[in-house]
């Protein structure tokens, strides 16, 4: 197991992640953004109702 203890306070995450998506080359950025993307854009799943019906009063 891996594990990182860092200051909450001194700790930069957005320039370890900037640091990171700079080690990808563009073809893989823009690979990830599209499927974020895509993610983002599509419909929700439905719930699947055929075990519940309708109650009648």
């Amino acid at each position: 197991m891996v594990s990182n203890k860092v200051n909450m306070l001194t700790h930069d995450q957005g320039f370890e992640d900037l640091q990171y998506w700079l080690t990808k080359s563009p073809i893989e950025r823009l690979a990830c953004v599209t499927y974020l993307v895509k993610q983002y854009h599509s419909k929700p799943l439905r719930m699947d109702k055929t075990k519940y019906g309708k109650i009648k009063f």
